[in-house]
């Protein structure tokens, strides 16, 4: 089996495969602690499906980059949802549910009315599931998504201080002049940045399982914010590695592959928690 990884390793696009999922796994789990910690987790769910609307539109007008159109839309939909989840009128659950199912139910009508391929089936699932063009990746594109990842890094590091009291008393931290709603901006930016970075590797599905599962399992063995975001990161990144060497020997879906190693992360984790506590 080593044999085997070492002989798939020689090739460029594996090589690229691997740096982009493993970035991407670690923006997803830096903001996946903050969004569990104000229970807007399924935030990655109504914009990932709001990322494919945009791919079904990029799709029909055949747009070698679809990136064009995708990032744009998403991020303008993730500060929509923003303002849209502080209605008084549309809580924050109802307004990602509005935004998820109708963006879904338009990119697939869309493709269906406008379509110029002759697999659409295929084009849907491998749009919801993520598809093996992971493993085409070129040189730009894998420059694109390190120099994002890394700004989202920066940015995260940068304003860690706020995003740690935004997260935990949006109140109190208005009441001391932190400026909440422009902290609660950058974090929905920043999150579509990353959906959109995302779609490719596992799917407009499946990326919350990325915001989701790290964050929830590090929280099974630490309490404390710094904690639980070091360790998310790393059973992350871990994961996404694992997922990704296992679907290229074994021939299984990169995407559906990452998610199950982190559901497995969670079951340790879990279960590792439970006999801490229990000691």
């Amino acid at each position: 089996m080593i044999e085997t990884l070492a002989m798939y390793l020689e090739y460029p696009f594996v090589r690229y495969a691997i740096i982009v999922g493993v970035l991407i796994a670690l923006c997803s789990s830096l903001l996946g602690v903050t969004l569990v910690l104000k229970r807007f987790s399924f935030i990655g769910d109504g914009l990932s499906h709001v990322a494919f609307g945009a791919m079904s539109i990029a799709a029909v007008l055949n747009l070698t980059n679809e990136t064009i159109i995708v990032m744009p839309v998403t991020v303008i939909s993730a500060v929509l949802l923003l303002r849209t989840g502080q209605n008084t009128k549309i809580k924050g659950d109802a307004a990602i549910a509005m935004i998820s199912v109708g963006a879904l139910a338009f990119g697939y009508l869309i493709m269906n009315i406008f379509s110029t391929s002759s697999n659409l089936t295929g084009d849907v699932c491998s749009t919801l599931f993520g598809s093996t063009s992971i493993l085409t990746l070129t040189s730009w594109e894998v420059a694109l998504c390190a120099v994002l990842s890394v700004a989202v890094v920066v940015i995260f590091v940068l304003f860690y201080n706020k995003i740690f009291a935004v997260t935990f008393d949006e109140n109190f931290s208005r009441a001391t002049g932190v400026r909440a709603d422009r902290y609660n901006l950058l974090i929905a930016i920043v999150i579509a940045v990353i959906i959109v970075l995302a779609m490719n590797l596992v799917g407009s599905l499946l990326i919350s399982a990325l915001v989701i599962f790290p964050a929830l399992s590090a929280m099974r063995l630490f309490n404390s914010f710094r904690a639980v975001t070091v360790c998310s990161a790393v059973l992350s990144v871990i994961c996404a590695l694992a997922g990704i060497l296992v679907s290229i020997v074994a021939g299984t879906p990169v995407g559906s592959t990452i998610v199950a190693a982190d559901v497995v992360a969670f079951a340790i984790c879990y279960l590792v928690g439970a006999l801490i506590r229990r000691n």
